[in-house]
């Protein structure tokens, strides 16, 4: 199927085509194919046969993935190319050098255990730099686990990041977290949590309350992956979104796999984005590797739901080349040459890198010269991050209650004199003190 190029929001065919005429609201009457009734039930409204027939996934023409980029950074089509000056073109290249760049370290480092967990993002990062860079910096961000590009490309620094996923004194969640769960309400990006899909019907809420705000100027973007769309949060999200018209992006990461779980035993049908207008959504399909086509989705996805005070659900297509944390070896469910297809032919990096050569940004020099520096970087802020000190114990049981209730004053008391009495087990010297 060839890729279409207008950037317009998706509408299936079939009976969807019977239904459209049904926005005029009139009463019963004759449909214009075939002579049959229009029936008006409470629960829907469609047109009466007198054929009987199943409907399933192959019913209809798949919804077609917009794309702006070929796979050699050439544009397509003119009119889709985003109006972006050189800096911004350039800082997200950037962005995406300096994440992968991350990754690679920080994920050997874990290995040599020096941090206990890490998620690379190989093969998505022109899905988080793409949206990043077409949302205004005061949206709320929901994002599941394997977004770290978005939260480079709005601020937070590689110090940043690398102390919370060494959990030392200067981590902003204060080492309460496992590695990768990064949160900055400076950054108006709610921290993550571990259990999947609890982030959509929260965003939604958030995304509710910005609508009941006046003259709202926000949108609330929530960021989920395939395997995240078959928990049941994930229907009540989609389903509270429509029908209460909340100003909400739900944007999935289809990275063809649910953990170990490829797509083609995840789910039937055509993707997740054949369920937004199954459920009242006004849907995109994406190519994920493209980011030029990402930032546009998402700028017309953030236009039309703050203007509108309606969801969209945009599904963005890519592949996930890493493995899905340190805790996965997907050797065991996927071929190398699998991956090496995805890692040669559909490089988000490699594709954005040759359009800014064709357009004369960038050159071997220069890529050389930045690939250093994002490397020593990460390389120092680690070897930094290291020699912190450990957050003090006391903070476990700070920061729930703007008071301290009883049970936990106790809780702490007896843990003062626990470690006053056996303090040869504990290494109190690695910890920051009162």
């Amino acid at each position: 199927m060839a890729l279409k190029t207008g950037a317009s929001f998706v509408k299936l065919n079939a009976f969807r085509r019977a239904a459209r005429l049904l926005s005029t609201r009139t009463r019963p009457e004759t449909a214009q194919n075939g002579g049959g009734k229009i029936a008006e039930f409470p629960g829907a409204r469609a047109p009466y046969v007198s054929e009987m027939k199943f409907f399933n996934e192959t019913s209809y023409e798949p919804i077609p993935i917009y794309r702006v980029m070929d796979n050699n950074g050439q544009i397509i089509d003119k009119n889709e190319e985003p109006n972006l000056d050189k800096a911004t073109l350039i800082n997200m290249y950037k962005t995406m050098v300096q994440l992968s760049h991350m990754d690679k370290i920080l994920y050997e480092s874990q290995r040599q255990g020096r941090i206990s967990f890490y998620m690379t993002n190989y093969g998505e990062e022109g899905i988080h730099i793409g949206s990043a860079s077409a949302l205004s910096p005061k949206d709320l961000v929901f994002s599941q686990y394997r977004e770290v590009g978005v939260f480079l490309y709005r601020g937070m620094t590689v110090t940043e990041l690398v102390n919370q996923c060494y959990g030392n004194c200067e981590d902003p969640g204060k080492g309460r977290q496992m590695p990768v769960h990064y949160g900055s309400k400076h950054h108006n990006m709610v921290t993550i949590s571990s259990p999947l899909g609890t982030q959509m019907p929260q965003a939604v809420g958030a995304a509710y309350a910005y609508k009941r705000v006046p003259n709202n100027d926000r949108c609330v973007i929530c960021y989920f992956g395939d395997g995240a769309a078959s928990e049941g949060d994930a229907h009540a999200a989609f389903n509270f979104a429509a029908t209460l018209d909340c100003p909400v992006i739900m944007l999935c990461r289809n990275n063809g796999y649910a953990i170990s779980t490829p797509t083609s035993e995840q789910y039937r049908g055509d993707g997740i984005a054949s369920r937004g207008p199954a459920l009242g959504l006004h849907t995109l399909r994406v190519d994920g590797t493209d980011t030029l086509a990402v930032h546009n989705a998402v700028k017309r996805a953030r236009d039309f739901t703050v203007a509108n005070n309606k969801p969209v659900l945009i599904e963005a297509m890519a592949y996930r080349v890493g493995h899905h944390s340190t805790s996965d070896d997907s050797s065991a469910y996927r071929s190398v040459e699998e991956i090496q297809k995805w890692t040669k032919d559909e490089s988000p990096l490699q594709k954005f890198k040759l359009y800014l050569e064709h357009k004369g940004y960038w050159d071997a020099e220069t890529e050389k010269a930045w690939s250093k520096e994002a490397r020593d970087t990460v390389v120092r802020t680690m070897q930094e991050a290291e020699k912190k000190k450990k957050p003090n114990w006391k903070e476990m049981l700070e920061d729930v209650y703007y008071e301290m209730p009883p049970r936990l004053q106790k809780q702490m008391k007896q843990m003062e004199e626990h470690l006053k009495k056996y303090p040869e087990h504990y290494p109190l010297n690695q910890h920051e003190s009162d």
